[in-house]
């Protein structure tokens, strides 16, 4: 027995008795063990009911049916032919069923947890309490084995949110986001940012995870003139000392499977156009780990949204880019007929299934795919032009680091020298109400980190080195040894989460928990 096996967060544990199967029969390969300790859950057939305005007590939920209902429950997806995935799921899909809600208008949903494991599901960029938000750190309760829960809330902001789990997997890479526990909320506008003649609904996601060791991570889609040459002398020396000292790179998560819609490449429905079509692609990277890019050969996308805000400048760009968890809403002219792949820029992730097919009616032939011309993603290209920030209240900075494999080979993550607590889950920082705080964000690692801010909508201003405005956001990416700001105005009292997107980022160290009051 080696000095692991009774320790659930490292990865060779006889704790976890799938994963070690799975590492006897195929290295380093996807775990379902143990994840860590969890608060207790609610009671049985419990409720939560809230507004966007509520404070922090729930009032009893009403009576009658609901509007959805989301079946928490373990099962298989077929991605492809003969290609079975055993995953948690929504309602038996991934993925999960898309919730459409009005804007302004209460809405009831029930969810039913059928797993054997206390779960959390999380209303990603929605202005909910957080007895609500499915938060474990901001006191949510848990929704407890075998238990229902109907939660009355009225939804907001308007745009594509996202529903999904939110629970510490640690080395266990079949609970929270490397699980199917993911699906797209749309919350009807009263306007459209846009005019469209249909809209489609695409969710990228791995399965079948794994762990390796190390990996360079790809920068070049993102502007370089950000890079801070003190935060990467202060990174490149720390990761140096640490190999110096006989460390291995610390753990990083693979996939062997790629889907759009839960289908591999080629195997699910196409997309289905017609010339002269103007389409509302709604795009979700629901990865748990994974920077996700998205080409349609010979057409552009006109970003109208991000993350469900509108943009105010609708500019056309030949590839998305998206971070964990961050969503784009875009409209494509149909204007060049055929059959295409829309895909990864990534050959590799492509040809393992990161794509879709696009079929123009009466088109025929083997789907094709061209690499399109080098373009960096650069959110100021969606700014205000001329624009300037508002001054804030008050300047908060952040500084992220990484620490080389120093928890059983996994990377810690500390905000500002701290790697969070993630048992105590103490507050981190008071807010006041309604003061406008800027998040000075320094980057002292080479990771690119989809930055996520809970129960709140920032704006970006400053980013590559110049402030900007007007974009809206609730995740960012900050790219390795960057700096960047995000502004925002403290209107929803409570507690509020701020972390990376990146599941093995958060799980290691990269929280702080914010309190407005």
């Amino acid at each position: 027995m080696s000095r692991h096996d009774n320790d659930p967060d490292h990865p060779d544990s006889v704790a976890n008795p799938t994963r070690r199967r799975l590492l006897q029969a195929a290295g380093l390969a996807s775990a379902g063990g143990l994840a860590g300790a969890l608060l207790p859950g609610s009671a049985a057939a419990s409720s939560r009911q809230a507004s966007a305005s509520d404070g922090a007590t729930a009032p009893q939920a009403p009576h009658g049916e609901a509007d959805y209902t989301v079946r928490i429950d373990t099962g298989s997806i077929e991605v492809a032919p003969g290609r079975i995935v055993s995953t948690t799921t929504y309602n038996g899909q991934f993925p999960g069923p898309l919730l459409r809600f009005k804007e302004g208008r209460q809405t009831v949903v029930d969810i039913h947890n059928n797993t054997d494991i206390p779960e959390q599901l999380h209303w990603h960029g929605q202005f909910v309490p957080p007895y609500i938000d499915g938060v474990a750190e901001e006191r949510t309760p848990f929704l407890t084995p075998h238990d229902m829960r109907r939660e009355v809330f009225t939804p907001g902001p308007s745009g594509l949110r996202f529903y999904h789990s939110h629970i510490r997997a640690g080395n266990d890479l079949g609970r929270g986001t490397y699980s199917g526990q993911a699906g797209p909320v749309y919350i009807e506008p009263k306007n459209e940012p846009g005019n469209y003649d249909r809209e489609v609904f695409l969710t990228l996601k791995e399965f079948e995870p794994f762990f390796s060791r190390g990996g360079d991570v790809a920068h070049s889609f993102l502007p370089a003139s950000g890079v801070n040459p003190k935060l990467k002398t202060r990174g490149e020396a720390a990761m140096k000392a640490s190999l110096a000292q006989g460390h291995e790179k610390g753990y990083e998560v693979g996939y062997r499977l790629f889907t759009v819609n839960g289908k591999m490449l080629g195997h699910g429905e196409p997309v289905r156009v017609k010339r002269g079509e103007r389409v509302l692609f709604h795009v979700l990277n629901a990865s748990a780990t994974e920077i996700r890019s998205l080409a349609l050969p010979g057409h552009q996308f006109q970003v109208v949204s991000l993350d469900g805000n509108p943009v105010p400048n609708p500019a056309k760009v030949p590839v998305l880019w998206l971070g964990t968890a961050e969503r784009i809403s875009a409209i494509v002219e149909m204007t060049e007929p055929g059959v295409w792949i829309m895909g990864d820029l990534s050959d590799e992730d492509r040809g393992n299934g990161m794509g879709i097919v696009v079929e123009y009616a009466g088109a025929q032939g083997k789907p094709q795919w061209k690499k399109p011309p080098h373009a960096l993603w650069d959110y100021r290209n969606f700014a205000k032009s001329g624009a300037t920030p508002t001054t804030p209240d008050e300047v908060i900075d952040l500084t992220f680091s990484k620490e080389n494999a120093a928890y059983h080979g996994f990377n810690l993550w500390p905000v500002n020298g701290n790697a969070y607590d993630w048992q105590a889950k103490p507050v981190t920082r008071q807010l006041t109400l309604g003061k406008r705080y800027r998040l000075r964000m320094h980057n002292a690692a080479d990771d690119i980190h989809p930055i996520h801010l809970h129960r709140n909508s920032f704006e970006i201003t400053h980013f590559a080195g110049q402030a900007t405005a007007g974009v809206t956001k609730d995740v960012v990416m900050l790219g390795g040894y960057q700096s960047m700001a995000i502004d925002f105005t403290a209107n929803h009292p409570g507690l509020t989460l701020f972390h990376c997107h990146q599941q093995l980022h958060m799980d290691y160290g990269f929280m702080s928990l914010f309190e407005i009051v």
